[in-house]
């Protein structure tokens, strides 16, 4: 049983259950994601001879990490691509970042697609499941007004996040009639906001938070714009999910966020850990509604045209078929050879 955090005992039980599990079963492809199932996967796979190990990155814990933390992160991921026959960054900008850290031969990379691990369902996100007199009734439920022009938020609410800027900048609004709907948990044990923060949410009413969903959908169908000042990312979900709902974003300029968004285009590129810039950008927001319509319109296209999951699939498949091709060549040049 994999676990989220560091637990050498059980990670070791995993690591043998899954070489066993691999020994046994003799698969061509092992397919890993995120570092912890990436490092055990690897590893459990590189002792089972499995021929293709293939890892996909989506983020980087180490990119904030400081110190024997970094380290120990740079040493984690070292180790998977090394016993990995192939690495997926999910986005451009992070295959650059592992190539400009040195954590990976860059051989071994590749970016299938325009980026993302799975591309995002349209016909799931599509504004058009949603009428008009439902969309009434939650923002009545939320005490939305009907003007009300309505930021909204997604994701863990952490300090990596952009959370406390967010927060901060929000407060100091100057203009009415906006809100900010924040949709997630607190993580206080683990990764805790600044003491003012948790209080500004607590007391703003303009802030509503409606903690952890498990259906996004409805809460973007009634927004008028993703807000997502986030310090690091692989390739987000959340801004892809806002573009198919038809939401022009607010992002920072870190990877993924600045494949998805196209400046001026379907949303606006900030800094990271900017609050003077995510201020402008937020009054901006409101201050030139024609140009966020403009904005919006584009959103949805640029998603279907870039992120739909059915052509990621097909591009998966592709490089499945490709790879399993390239091992019956080298098989067949050399049979004795070992991957």
């Amino acid at each position: 049983m994999l676990t989220r955090e560091l637990t050498l005992r059980k990670d070791l039980i995993a690591l043998w259950e899954l070489f066993n599990f691999f020994r046994k079963e003799k698969p061509l492809i092992v397919h890993t994601h995120t570092p912890k199932a990436g490092i055990v996967g690897m590893v459990a796979a590189w002792f089972a001879r499995v021929p293709l190990r293939l890892h996909t990155v989506a983020g980087l814990p180490l990119m904030e990490a400081t110190g024997n933390k970094r380290r120990l992160l740079n040493w984690v991921e070292r180790m998977t691509y090394i016993c990995a026959t192939k690495v997926y960054p999910n986005s451009y900008g992070l295959r650059d970042f592992i190539v400009s850290e040195k954590l990976c031969k860059e051989k071994k990379l590749k970016v299938i697609g325009n980026g993302s691990s799975n591309g995002i369902d349209t016909s799931y996100f599509n504004p058009d499941l949603y009428s008009i007199d439902v969309k009434k009734r939650l923002r009545e439920s939320l005490m939305l007004n009907e003007n009300d022009f309505v930021f909204i938020f997604i994701g863990r609410l952490v300090p990596d996040k952009g959370i406390n800027e967010l927060v901060s900048s929000f407060s100091n609004l100057i203009k009415e009639n906006c809100k900010l709907l924040l949709i997630g948990p607190f993580e206080k044990k683990l990764y805790p906001v600044l003491p003012e923060t948790e209080l500004e949410i607590e007391n703003n009413e303009n802030i509503v938070m409606v903690g952890y969903q498990e259906d996004v959908r409805p809460y973007l169908a009634i927004s008028n714009c993703l807000v997502f000042p986030s310090y690091r990312e692989g390739f987000p979900n959340v801004v892809m999910q806002a573009g198919a709902m038809g939401l022009p974003s607010i992002v920072t300029n870190i990877n993924g966020c600045n494949e998805i968004i196209i400046e001026g285009e379907n949303g606006i590129i900030i800094p990271p850990k900017d609050k003077k810039a995510l201020l402008e950008s937020m009054n901006y927001c409101l201050e030139h509604p024609d140009e966020m319509k403009r904005m919006a319109s584009n959103a949805r296209t640029l998603i279907l045209n870039r992120y739909e999951q059915k052509r990621m699939w097909e591009s998966i498949l592709t490089e499945y078929k490709t790879l399993e091709k390239e091992l019956r060549s080298r098989r067949e040049t050399c049979p004795n050879g070992i991957e």
